[in-house]
């Protein structure tokens, strides 16, 4: 089978960066106990403080699987005291609650001032947690909510396997995009092609390998995010003896030789990496850079270590006219995920 063509450009086409304006953060109410086995009843209840932490600056649309799950869900949330919030349901079944990766990127298109839904293809992170059917089509129904159009690139992507600035640029991972288990007939100008075309980027950064304990295959939200154009955190640990100790520091000496879409030099700031979380003797990709950037607010997950307020006083810093909220994510990452996994931003279009 010959590999998929790269849609044609859309002139005016940009990704927002996440700190931009949000119409909306989407969420997908969790239901499937098989991802936190043993802890699924800890979770819904952070679900409702990430709902907190969110709804005094912007509208949070959360898709929940039926009519049961709906009334529980605006159950939970009343005995919260947010049902008057600014909360909106959405009856669209889900496999999981992972929306960054399987939901859609939005982009805008700026000459005709509209938002784009862009309808990646998706296979569970190369086929390892069927089913994924319902996932693969949340994107298009979340687009039908809005009110937008929907492209689709024909290209096997996560949201949370791409970063991007605002201006132009995108990070991602070599172990991810690369790997066989996604798009194994295209290589990386191919896969670099569909990228352009799809979001509007015209620089792509690579990084190498993510954080050990990640199932995603290296998801550059788990490393390496942009807090401002040209500025970017990223995670590095201070143990020689941890094992990702070589991964970080190589990821970062990449990131200080690079140059942006606007030929800038990356700002590189160090985030502390977390104590090691441990399941069963399993490492968990427990990472600050799983931060979610709000209208008001930065949900920070945060782990019960010394290393907590560290992190979160460098986020502070970065985003001084936003609430830096911990987000207790000990529970959320035995499920190999965290705060940006489990949101998904709306951007607001400007007016015209």
């Amino acid at each position: 089978m010959a590999p998929p063509e790269p849609a044609a450009p859309v002139t005016g086409l940009r990704w927002p960066a996440e700190w931009e304006p949000h119409d909306a953060t989407w969420l997908a109410w969790p239901h499937k106990e098989a991802s936190w086995p043993g802890k699924f009843e800890r979770v819904p209840p952070v679900f409702v403080e990430m709902v907190r932490a969110l709804v005094p600056g912007e509208r949070v649309e959360i898709l929940v699987r039926d009519g049961a799950m709906e009334s529980a869900v605006a159950a939970r949330l009343a005995e919260a005291r947010l049902a008057g919030a600014d909360v909106r349901l959405h009856r669209i079944a889900t496999d999981d609650a992972w929306i960054r990766d399987h939901g859609p990127t939005f982009v805008v298109d700026e000459a005709a001032r509209e938002l784009v839904a862009v309808d990646w293809d998706y296979n569970a992170w190369g086929g390892k947690y069927p089913p994924w059917e319902s996932d693969a089509r949340v994107a298009r129904a979340i687009a039908e909510i809005v009110g937008c159009s929907s492209r689709q690139p024909r290209l096997i992507l996560e949201g949370g396997s791409i970063e991007g600035d605002g201006e132009g640029t995108l990070l991602t991972t070599e172990s991810c995009l690369l790997n066989r288990n996604r798009n194994p007939a295209l290589d990386r100008a191919a896969i670099e092609q569909h990228l352009r075309a799809a979001l509007g980027v015209s620089t792509i950064l690579w990084l190498g390998d993510g954080i050990a304990g990640d199932d995603t295959d290296g998801h550059v939200d788990d490393l390496t995010r942009f807090v401002a154009p040209g500025r970017v955190v990223t995670v590095l640990e201070d143990d020689p003896r941890d094992v990702n100790y070589n991964t970080l520091r190589a990821n970062r000496e990449r990131l200080v030789a690079l140059r942006d879409a606007r030929g800038r030099q990356l700002d590189v700031i160090p985030l502390p990496m977390p104590a090691p979380v441990l399941e069963v003797q399993d490492r968990l990709p427990a990472s600050y850079a799983n931060f979610y950037i709000g209208n008001e607010a930065v949900l920070v997950p945060v782990f019960g270590c010394s290393a907590d307020r560290e992190a979160m006083g460098i986020l502070g810093e970065l985003f001084p006219g936003r609430r830096v909220t911990g987000i207790p994510a000990r529970d959320l990452v035995w499920g190999l995920g965290a705060c940006h996994c489990l949101t998904q931003q709306q951007p607001r279009v400007p007016a015209l």
